[in-house]
């Protein structure tokens, strides 16, 4: 396994536990800006801790930079349609809560989704266009 292959999987498992932590959180009766700073803010440095503990390993190649940039385009489709709900909601004069509940979800998912898609490449292969 590569170290990009590795920090996809632990972009993808540390966003899912930050997302779940914050979920349970607000559900709990917690403020939810506080708990999203938190969370979010955990999931940061946790991300980099692993990193680090995990070391740099070899330096990528042609093809760890091409999945890279594979992984990050599909991931950007959630930031796209997270960033248009949270423009349509503020539109709506929806309450700051829902609108910053949009765009996290939305980060997050484009975490999963585009380290998925990475992963997927690693593991199934990938066929440059």
């Amino acid at each position: 396994m590569t170290s990009e292959e590795r920090r996809a999987w632990s972009l993808a498992v540390i966003s899912l536990i930050a997302y779940l932590v914050y979920l349970v959180a607000v559900l709990a009766g917690a403020d939810y800006v506080p708990a999203l700073l938190w969370t979010i803010g955990g999931a940061i440095v946790v991300n980099i801790a692993v990193d680090i503990s995990f070391g740099h390993g070899q330096k990528p190649d042609q093809r760890d930079r091409e999945i890279g940039r594979f992984g990050d385009h599909i991931g950007q489709s959630m930031v796209v349609a997270g960033a248009v709900t949270a423009m349509l909601l503020a539109l709506f004069e929806a309450r700051y809560f829902w609108i910053a509940n949009v765009i996290y979800l939305a980060f997050v998912l484009s975490a999963v989704l585009g380290s998925t898609a990475k992963i997927f490449a690693y593991r199934r292969g990938f066929h440059p266009w």
